[in-house]
């Protein structure tokens, strides 16, 4: 299995040729430069916690050598087969189960064909957000030319999807799930706002069965290998209705799901009243 993760490595990097050598540069950058330092130090800090933490279950990841490897695949079943390894190591080294990271990755990139996947690496739509200081590119998504990250080899982002998930706190629930539940991971990751399409879960439960992604996560629960995760610890606080907020302002605020924060304060609508004293919680951690 390490022959053959190599074996892509060096032929992704090989095919260098075949890629741009350019990489792409543009005069306005849309990054909050006040809060670059606080998010670059966050950033180092989650990671170095992690690799600490991982030891010799995190793979190293080839050296970016600054140039763009075209990465082009034909078919959903290539994409399997080039990418199935990476996602067995992300699940080893993070919790995230195999099949989802497949899944969503055969989904957001449309099995590597996509015109963002083929322009950026990003597999995994995942946007810049304010402390990204990579390459980007721009791409009509939500919104008309929106900002996102740009990878020079696709392993960079499928560990910065594993880093995505794994240090913000609305995720955080899915860690508890059981590492062969990809049913629970996939309700679970539209519940937590990753994407706004209704019909999201279905989509990659149905990926993972039609082309049998879950023989993936069995593979690795049975090597034993998968890091445990110190269960995690809140601090309830009160939080009191002021005027003009929602349910859903006050869950971005905690970093919590609207139904999350309705099940904390048995809610059955979401009606709220000035003066109205809600439960609210926060990692202890302070990972956010």
């Amino acid at each position: 299995m390490i022959k053959r993760i190599v074996t892509v490595v060096i032929f992704g990097f090989l095919m260098i040729g075949c890629g741009s050598k350019k990489r792409v540069s543009h005069t306005k950058k849309p990054i909050d430069r006040a809060s670059k330092k606080t998010a670059e130090k966050d950033t180092e800090r989650e990671t170095g916690k992690a690799n600490e933490q991982l030891g010799s279950v995190l793979y190293p990841l080839p050296e970016d050598t600054g140039k763009f490897v075209s990465f082009p695949v034909s078919s959903v079943d290539e994409y399997i087969t080039i990418f199935a390894e990476i996602a067995q190591f992300e699940m080893k080294a993070y919790g995230i189960p195999a099949s989802i990271t497949l899944a969503q990755g055969i989904l957001e990139s449309g099995a590597g064909r996509g015109d963002l996947a083929q322009r950026t690496n990003n597999h995994f739509g995942i946007k810049c957000h304010t402390g990204w200081d990579g390459d980007y590119d721009y791409h009509d998504d939500d919104e008309k030319g929106e900002c996102f990250r740009k990878y020079n080899h696709p392993m960079y982002s499928f560990r910065d999807h594993s880093i995505f998930l794994s240090t913000r706190a609305r995720y955080a629930f899915l860690f508890d799930l059981e590492h062969d539940d990809y049913v629970g991971w996939a309700k679970g990751l539209k519940q937590a706002g990753y994407a706004t399409d209704r019909k999201y879960p279905d989509k990659l439960i149905s990926f993972i069965e039609r082309y049998d992604l879950h023989k993936y996560d069995l593979d690795v629960i049975k090597t034993g290998r998968i890091v445990k995760k110190e269960p995690r610890q809140y601090n309830f606080e009160t939080y009191v209705v002021q005027k003009g907020d929602t349910l859903y302002s006050i869950s971005k605020k905690y970093f919590l799901t609207v139904p999350e924060l309705m099940r904390l304060n048995k809610m059955k609508n979401s009606n709220l009243a000035v003066g109205q004293k809600l439960t609210v919680k926060a990692e202890k951690s302070g990972i956010k």
